[in-house]
């Protein structure tokens, strides 16, 4: 089914909405819950809160790209998920390390002013995306966004580990300039 299909769905408050939206995209979800989680309970129960703040969300919002309205969600869903869950022991995780190598150039999250704030900041980070190359745009979302190891990252774009480990210092450098010219304090 299409996806403006699906939406409709969703805006009549039809159920066949969730299925029609699990048939085409529960695999997706599925995979980048897991490989944030590694738990396929903890990825089921991301899943499902996905597709109800999917429900929850439209009416009013009618997203221009569903896959990436529901990736961004399940995304989301499985980092607070991955938190919660290691609030006590902090593990050596590929999640754990991804976060760690953004968290000097990206400020956190918590009240209002921090929202609005966090709203302003994602559009920086889309300039500063739209600026790149295609190579090192998708290197940086394939680690940034999709949690990929950096051997995964090679891989898939025949580069060395080295390579990807440098070109991503340096992304990060030029993100952190790059907030700092626009104003976002870090």
């Amino acid at each position: 089914m299409e996806d403006g299909k699906i939406i409709d769905l969703y805006w009549a408050r039809n159920e066949t909405a969730i299925a029609e939206t699990d048939r085409k995209y529960g695999g997706y979800c599925r995979s980048l819950s897991m490989r944030i989680l590694k738990s396929r309970e903890d990825c089921e129960e991301c899943v499902n809160d996905t597709w109800l703040r999917a429900w929850d969300s439209m009416p009013p919002g009618r997203p221009s790209c569903l896959c990436a309205f529901l990736g961004k969600i399940t995304r989301n869903l499985s980092i607070s998920r991955y938190r919660k869950n290691r609030a006590e022991k902090r593990g050596g995780g590929e999640v754990e390390l991804v976060l760690t190598e953004l968290e000097d150039c990206i400020p956190g999250a918590g009240s209002v002013e921090e929202e609005v704030e966090g709203k302003e900041l994602a559009e920086s980070i889309d300039r500063f995306l739209r600026g790149l190359g295609a190579e090192s745009r998708n290197i940086f979302v394939r680690r940034y966004f999709y949690l990929d190891s950096v051997k995964e990252v090679a891989g898939r774009f025949g580069v060395s580990e080295s390579k990807v480990k440098s070109l991503l210092f340096r992304l990060r450098n030029r993100l952190r300039e790059h907030l700092e010219k626009e104003g976002i304090e870090l």
